[in-house]
């Protein structure tokens, strides 16, 4: 991939899961056993599918690709149940408390735009809760009801620049993503964004990414104007 230009930002805005919490792995099994049920499989190009977009909207990719005779209302209860029985002790990924402490003893405003309903960000933060108190605001695009339309929609993001304490425009801004869905959304936002891809996407599903990293521990927030690491 080109090297492209990058520019200084201002704020930072953070999807969660695949990016700061290690919980794709956890939703991939779910998704995948909710189909075996059915005797379907649940392929990695519908897994590629569903990452990073509401639960609605997964829940309706799923059943449509999986060819699954379940009601999206009966999906979600399942999908819902066994999230709760496995999301409440989620380690951090690499990189991601270093990157946020660093942010806010800076004083740089960075919030969470995540696809996630809001009672899903409690379960799965459970043991990160003075960490993640340090977000400015919290953006949960499955229960927020000024998220129109969830990614690749431009909307999530558009709404957590907004609601920085002085809002943020949207070419000051840098996203952190995991999900080709989630740097489309940013993209037509009019935002950068870093990606951090699972190591399985094809590198021309992260062509559209600022940059790509392998992890949040090769960031360097200097290349986009913000305060270096100091260690």
């Amino acid at each position: 991939m080109a090297n492209k230009v990058l520019r200084k930002v201002t704020h930072c805005i953070f999807d969660m899961d695949g990016l700061l919490l290690d919980t794709e792995r956890i939703y991939e099994e779910v998704y995948r056993q909710i189909a075996a049920s059915f005797g379907r499989p649940f392929p990695e190009v519908v897994r590629f599918q569903v990452m990073g977009t509401t639960e609605q909207r997964s829940a309706e990719i799923t059943i449509s690709e999986c060819q699954l005779p379940i009601t999206q209302s009966d999906f979600l209860k399942r999908y819902t149940k066994m999230c709760h029985d496995r999301l409440n002790h989620v380690p951090l990924l690499e990189g991601a408390e270093r990157l946020l402490r660093h942010l806010h003893a800076n004083k740089v405003p960075f919030a969470l735009a995540t696809s996630s309903g809001a009672d899903m960000v409690e379960l799965k933060t459970t043991d990160h809760k003075e960490l993640f108190s340090l977000f400015n605001h919290k953006v949960c695009g499955s229960t927020d009801k000024e998220v129109a339309n969830g990614k690749p929609a431009p909307d999530i993001f558009l709404v957590a620049a907004g609601r920085f304490q002085i809002p943020a425009d949207a070419s000051n801004c840098l996203v952190f993503e995991d999900s080709p869905n989630g740097v489309t959304a940013a993209n037509s936002a009019g935002m950068q964004v870093v990606m951090v891809p699972d190591e399985r996407l094809s590198p021309e599903k992260s062509s559209h990414a600022t940059q790509v990293l392998r992890s949040l521990e090769d960031f360097k927030p200097e290349q986009f104007g913000l305060p270096p690491f100091q260690n």
